[in-house]
């Protein structure tokens, strides 16, 4: 058993999708190593055509958030502070303003398929941007279980406690 897929079979997965949306996600997924919700996060004004690269917003991380007059814990979503009231908008949108983005560049096989599924229409417009997928992150979960299976992929294993699971993005 073994942790990780090898090149031939990431191909055998995204080759088993029956759909172009998949098996996009899929090639995103592994050829950039990005997570589930890095991936489905990207908009089309997030993809450099020209230049062949895509930025990506770093999602995983944690924010520390407080009140600017009382110091309570604030969430990202918080207008105002839940222990004394006070309007912490400004607080929230400067701590997003400092999220970190990386560009990773694209081949020219993974353009010419960005390319073709905003082409036909694939983008979905969300509050105002063109994000590349409608897609939950249990949804993506969904299909490269599925391509796994369709391809017929063994199990992995999980190197730090050894337990055998089905590939995941």
């Amino acid at each position: 058993m073994k942790a990780y897929l090898e090149p031939e079979e990431v191909e055998r997965l995204e080759q088993s999708a029956e759909y172009l949306r998949d098996r996009l996600l899929i090639r995103l997924l592994f050829h950039l190593g990005c997570r589930v919700s890095e991936a489905l996060g990207i908009k089309v004004s997030d993809i450099d055509f020209k230049q062949g690269l895509v930025t990506i917003q770093h999602l995983k991380q944690r924010i520390k958030l407080s009140c600017p007059k009382c110091s309570a814990r604030l969430g990202k979503g918080h207008k105002f502070c839940p222990v004394c009231g006070q309007k912490v908008e400004k607080a929230v949108a400067d701590e997003k303003e400092h999220r970190k983005f990386r560009n990773i560049p694209l081949d020219t096989d993974t353009l010419g398929m960005l390319k073709e599924y905003i082409k036909r229409g694939g983008a979905v417009s969300k509050k105002g941007n063109q994000q590349l997928f409608n897609l939950t992150r249990h949804r993506a979960w969904q299909i490269v279980k599925e391509c796994a299976e369709k391809a017929r992929l063994p199990g992995l294993i999980n190197p730090e406690s050894g337990k055998i699971h089905n590939v995941s993005p």
